[in-house]
């Protein structure tokens, strides 16, 4: 079963086993071409070989520290020991030796492939750190209880498995995360970033100390739920218009820029045509010039090969302005379409202006709050619509009879509007709340903390208030930051657009005047020669 000791003196693995075998693996292989032409490198051999050399006892492989494959079969070693170092190690063979227990193995981290087939062990342990380990051969050993030794494979197996489903979960993890980027950043391009969920809702209560406490009270809960829905839905809706704007601004964007392009090429074009219709002339010129000799008819033809020059600066300098007025106009339409959408946009989630929409025909109407707020019901609405308010609402000359009076629901007022409301029956609740509480009548058992608000109606009333004044420095908040940073953009946008022009007209006079002086020295090269001649 094991290898006994030959009549060879068993040996230790020593500097000239280790040059000896480096050498013999020959050109073929990495270490013996590096051995045959730059000299033996041990920390540059990846793959050693040592079976059959009757070794006792393993030392001496401290140099290998980039080894990845190491074959130390058909030996007669004893103890596993002296690989510690070998932390790249991936490919491990010591059948056929005389060892009895795993051992020495725990720095070798990156092991994938073991072989320990037919050796004298009888304990399967001293494995929990190879995590990398896929392959272990553990055949024709002394392990009495086979089981064991199945449930150590199972065991790696399953070790193998599991860090498979980890790389997998950790990957799926990874690109869920990395959606979710992109997504943010989408959302916050359109500054409505963390509206199409309960954020918002959630950033009020999470430093609202008394509006914890106040929830404990009886029908809070209810109304709290009922509250957080309505809120949720405008938050929502805010977060779905804002998407769809920002649709609305990108298409603004692109078909700008696409004009701006579509102007930029037509006008390089025909300045193109100009200069090549020039260039076949003034080429034909210089010839003519070169084969004149006639002084004074030299004189005349560099004259007007001059004028030439001259005439097309004029030419493209004249493209060039016409191109800058086009495009002038085009970034002032521009500059104003934005800034109207952006406008638009700010209007319509603070709530400036509430929405009005025709039910048969689903269009919305913008119309001022104050006249808004004059109608009262919708069944007074109604009544009233042809005949008392026609005059005040903008854009709308005639309103017909199927006409009703609708906010639109995705405004912050209207996020104010349900703050305000719950605010008034949370102290209703309150202010109820206190009176049973000093007729002795509240039966809940409500927390110490919670009682202790229940002293006189000033306590409770500076609780209530200051919960609503949380939630609405909240709302106010993030309505500032939208309307500071879709402003912010539109400027910078514009700034931008502006800047490039003026670097673009800049870059292109630069490009005009620079082969208008290649075009003139050239000229002016050619008569000091034709006059020296």
């Amino acid at each position: 079963m094991n290898r006994m000791y030959d009549s060879m003196e068993p040996r230790v693995i020593d500097d000239d086993m280790l040059k000896v075998a480096v050498g013999e693996q020959g050109p073929r292989e990495e270490a013996g071409q590096l051995a045959k032409q730059e000299g033996i490198l041990f920390k540059d051999v990846m793959s050693l070989q040592l079976d059959f050399q009757n070794i006792l006892r393993i030392d001496n492989l401290w140099q290998f520290e980039n080894l990845r494959k190491l074959q130390l079969d058909n030996n007669i070693i004893e103890r596993i020991e002296g690989l510690e170092n070998l932390v790249h190690l991936v490919w491990l063979d010591l059948s056929f030796n005389n060892i009895e227990a795993i051992e020495g193995l725990d720095t070798l981290v990156n092991l994938e492939d073991l072989s320990l087939f037919n050796n004298r062990i009888s304990k399967i342990d001293s494995l929990d750190a190879l995590v990398k380990l896929q392959v272990l051969s553990l055949g024709n050993n002394q392990i009495g209880n086979m089981m064991n030794k199945k449930m150590a494979e199972m065991k790696h197996q399953y070790s193998t498995d599991e860090m498979k489903h980890r790389e997998n979960q950790m990957q799926i993890k990874q690109e869920e995360e990395q959606a979710r980027r992109v997504k943010l950043e989408e959302h916050k391009m359109a500054f409505i970033e963390r509206l199409d969920d309960s954020y918002l809702f959630d950033s009020m209560y999470a430093e609202d100390v008394e509006g914890n406490k106040l929830s404990y009270l009886p029908g809070v809960g209810d109304l709290l739920a009922a509250y957080k829905d309505k809120f949720v839905i405008i938050c929502v809706n805010i977060f779905e218009y804002g998407l769809k704007q920002q649709e609305k601004r990108k298409i603004e964007l692109d078909t700008f820029n696409e004009c701006i392009q579509e102007a930029i090429q037509e006008n390089q074009e025909e300045g193109r045509l100009k200069i090549a219709k020039f260039e076949e002339k003034h080429f034909m010129n210089l010839n003519s010039i070169r084969e004149e000799s006639d002084l004074l008819n030299i004189e005349k033809k560099i004259m007007e090969c001059s004028e030439d020059i001259t005439e097309l600066f004029n030419v493209l300098m004249t493209l060039e302005m016409q191109l800058v007025e086009q495009l002038e106009e085009t970034i002032n339409m521009f500059e104003r379409n934005i800034i109207d959408l952006v406008g638009l946009f700010i209007e319509n989630v603070q709530g400036l202006y509430p929405f009005c929409d025709d039910t048969s025909t689903g269009r919305y109407y913008i119309v001022p709050r104050d006249v808004l707020a004059s109608w009262g019901d919708r069944e007074k609405v109604y009544a009233v619509l042809t005949k008392e308010v026609q005059p005040q609402v903008r854009k709308v000359p005639v309103l017909p009879q199927t006409w009703l009076c609708l906010t639109h629901g995705c405004t912050m007022a209207q996020c104010r509007d349900l703050e305000n409301h719950h605010h008034e029956k949370l102290l209703e609740i309150a202010i109820n709340t206190l009176e049973k509480t000093a007729k002795g009548e509240i039966e809940d058992d409500l927390p110490e903390d919670v009682r202790a608000l229940f002293i006189d109606k000033d306590t409770v009333v500076n609780a209530v208030g200051a919960s609503h004044d949380i939630h609405l420095l909240k709302i106010d908040n993030r309505e500032d930051e939208l309307v500071t940073r879709v402003n912010s953009w539109c400027t910078h946008l514009v700034d931008k657009i502006h800047k490039d022009e003026i670097t673009r007209n800049r870059k292109r006079v630069k490009e005009i005047k620079q082969y208008i002086d290649h075009m003139q020295n050239e000229l002016d090269n050619l008569e000091c020669v034709d006059i020296v001649d």
